[in-house]
């Protein structure tokens, strides 16, 4: 069955410097992997000795719209939850759903690496006492050894929250020296006691090969076992798989399943797909009503694929009252992000004057970015032709500015 371009972006992207997913025996559901009990590395204490210091080239129809479907820049894929190889090997990845958190705790969803772009989530524990939880509050505040030293007292009880946190600050060398064996060992000790995060990480290590051999098969095992605990990211991406038939059976309704569990719990990236596939009809029935609910609450999450998607539903009125002001705004606001659609989308309604007030210069520069990022249009060629020689000259300066000073906000 062939699958939307966007969704096999998605996961080429996702596995991207990994190498291609090894192909031949596949299987309905991944069987459950039990590996061999891992041990706390030798050279960390059972008990913290002493408390450390806390801190395309056609021409385009023009009918009804001026807006057409998206095509897919490959150099743009949708967002996934798949973790490059250069990222951190940890549990949170891709967002979860905040957990009610204590009273006076750092909100949920505090960024642990605030210099990267890694869309990340915060540790968060299966239940919270009415103390709260003490490494995990000092581990979101960036109190690093105070979390290392708090975990590892836990972690001796066999608490299996506080062995993924471990787990992640070796990952991540939060506050002592970044160790994967080590991480990946704190990691399979939370595993075997049924730690979804745990899992998670093991999966997204077994997929990318960092401190342990690369191992496709068992990483889908691993991903369908965090799935089926309620790990909103493993959801997400073994939707993914399942949609390529990598590892697993090719079942687009299984797909379609998982991208609804993780649709309903929050995720964008899964509201955007399984909205493209409602779009197709693809594993579903076709809905463009309900493809426009869920990328409507992915743009609202701020996902510019499901911003661009939904700009144009919105312009042409498909399963969504027609907006062209609004669709106008999104393309505005995801061209300024990058998005070499919503670049051509904009220049188009910019040079016809639909949903914004005509403006030739504005159309030109959008025009001239979205070119110079791969969008072709015999449309705005020809337009370009037509106005006069100043406001074209005005908009390809103006372009050549925006394009040499890292898309400035105007």
């Amino acid at each position: 069955m062939k699958l939307p371009q966007v969704l096999m972006v998605a996961l080429s992207a996702a596995l991207a410097g990994g190498g291609a997913l090894a192909g031949g025996a596949a299987f309905a559901q991944p069987m459950q992997i039990a590996p061999e009990v891992a041990r706390p590395p030798a050279d960390i204490p059972a008990k913290p000795k002493a408390k450390a210091a806390t801190k395309k080239a056609e021409k385009p129809p023009l009918k009804k719209s001026i807006v057409e479907p998206a095509k897919p820049a490959p150099t743009a894929p949708p967002p996934t939850a798949f973790a490059p190889e250069t990222a951190p090997i940890a549990p949170f990845t891709a967002p979860e759903r905040p957990q009610p958190a204590p009273a006076g705790a750092p909100p949920a969803n505090a960024q642990i690496t605030p210099a990267n772009n890694l869309r990340t989530s915060a540790l968060q524990p299966p239940t919270a006492t009415a103390q709260g939880d003490v490494a995990y509050g000092a581990y979101q505040r960036g109190y690093y050894l105070e979390a290392f030293n708090e975990a590892t007292r836990r972690a001796a009880d066999g608490d299996p929250v506080a062995m993924t946190l471990l787990g992640d600050l070796y990952s991540n060398g939060y506050g002592i020296p970044k160790d994967d064996k080590k991480a990946l060992a704190w990691f399979q000790l939370a595993a075997d006691r049924n730690e979804k995060q745990a899992i998670f990480a093991l999966a997204m290590a077994k997929f990318s090969g960092r401190g342990a051999a690369k191992d496709l098969a068992e990483a889908a095992a691993l991903l369908d076992r965090a799935a089926k605990l309620g790990h909103v990211a493993a959801s997400y991406n073994l939707a993914l798989l399942y949609l390529e038939g990598h590892e697993v059976r090719q079942d687009i309704a299984r797909a379609a399943a998982l991208l609804r569990v993780a649709a309903d719990a929050g995720s964008p990236e899964a509201q955007y797909a399984l909205a493209t596939l409602y779009k197709e009809g693809n594993g579903v029935a076709k809905d463009p009503v309900e493809a426009a609910r869920l990328l409507a609450a992915a743009t609202r999450a701020g996902n510019t694929a499901a911003e661009v998607e939904y700009a144009i539903a919105l312009f042409n009125g498909t399963g969504v009252a027609k907006d062209e002001t609004a669709a106008a705004a999104l393309f505005r606001k995801a061209a300024l992000k990058g998005s070499t659609v919503a670049q051509n989308r904009l220049a188009r309604i910019l040079a016809t004057g639909r949903g914004t007030p005509a403006d030739p210069i504005g159309a030109v520069k959008w025009h001239t970015i979205a070119k110079a990022g791969g969008e072709t249009d015999i449309f705005l060629e020809n337009y370009m032709q037509k106005i006069k020689d100043t406001d074209r000259a005005a908009g390809e300066n103006a372009a050549r500015l925006w394009l040499a000073h890292a898309r400035p906000n105007s």
